[in-house]
């Protein structure tokens, strides 16, 4: 799957889990602020796995830099799709997350302490977030002023927002494997064991496309990575994340546009 489209499954999923509306699961209910917010952390964390790649925007983020941490991160996981696309690098990212939510900072000037660490990954997530849709065309520096301006918001005004981080973290990086495994690349899900199918299994079109000759696992409904179907299936997801962010920033306003649309509805009939 392609970087953008990562992104936007993973606003996706946020607002998915999150929202208490009619367009939303309701199985992490936040504010308006943490569905806006978690929305581009998700969108961010969801690009993570692509650190094993030295075209990935990650890789772009900082200049020379980023190409020298995405070269080490793929050497030390075995190259593209590989220790950073399984179930391991799932839970490294939950370890992770948990972990940099316990750094705290009790600055001198302010009244109480500060999400450091999640500010820190906040701020990355959201800047790598922010290029990966395109909400920033300029130099990656614009990119990271939004991003450190969304962690910084959220770690100094909104710090009960925190309680989100985790689960928001995690389920983004955990939607990129979602993502890659729909295609036909295929995931090593079990990494470093990667089990090689039966010989004679291997010769059965149907199975040898869920589980390939160098033992990756895959349901590739979406075809090839950037696929036609893969940017059809972008289109609803993206404007569901619109709509949710629209929902989102107009309860800020104390406007309910799901009541709205159902009183329009009604008259219409």
């Amino acid at each position: 799957m392609m970087g953008g489209h990562h992104a936007m499954s993973g606003a996706a999923a946020w607002i998915a889990v999150t929202a208490t509306a009619g367009h939303g699961l309701g199985l992490f209910p936040v504010t308006p602020v943490g569905t806006i917010a978690g929305a581009l952390l998700c969108a961010g964390a969801a690009l993570l796995a692509d650190a094993d790649h030295g075209s990935a925007t990650i890789a772009q983020s900082v200049p020379v830099l980023g190409k020298l941490v995405t070269s080490g991160i793929s050497r030390a996981s075995g190259g593209h799709r590989h220790g950073l696309h399984s179930l391991l690098a799932l839970l490294c990212a939950w370890l992770l997350a948990t972990g940099f939510g316990h750094i705290v900072w009790q600055p001198e000037w302010w009244h109480e302490p500060v999400s450091f660490g999640p500010a820190v990954l906040t701020a990355a997530a959201v800047a790598f977030a922010v290029k990966a849709l395109g909400f920033s065309d300029g130099p990656w520096p614009v990119a990271w002023l939004i991003g450190l301006g969304v962690a910084a918001f959220i770690a100094l005004y909104a710090p009960e927002q925190q309680a989100w981080f985790v689960v928001c973290f995690t389920l983004g990086y955990g939607i990129h494997l979602v993502g890659d495994f729909l295609t036909t690349g295929g995931l090593p899900l079990l990494w470093p064991w990667v089990p090689k199918p039966p010989r004679w299994r291997r010769k059965v079109p149907l199975f040898s496309s869920l589980w390939s000759r160098g033992g990756y696992l895959a349901l590739p409904v979406l075809g090839n990575a950037g696929s036609r179907r893969e940017w059809f299936l972008l289109v609803p997801v993206t404007v569901y994340v619109v709509y949710g962010i629209l929902f989102a920033v107009l309860a800020m306003a104390g406007v309910d546009l799901g009541a709205f649309i159902d009183t329009e509805f009604a008259d219409f009939l």
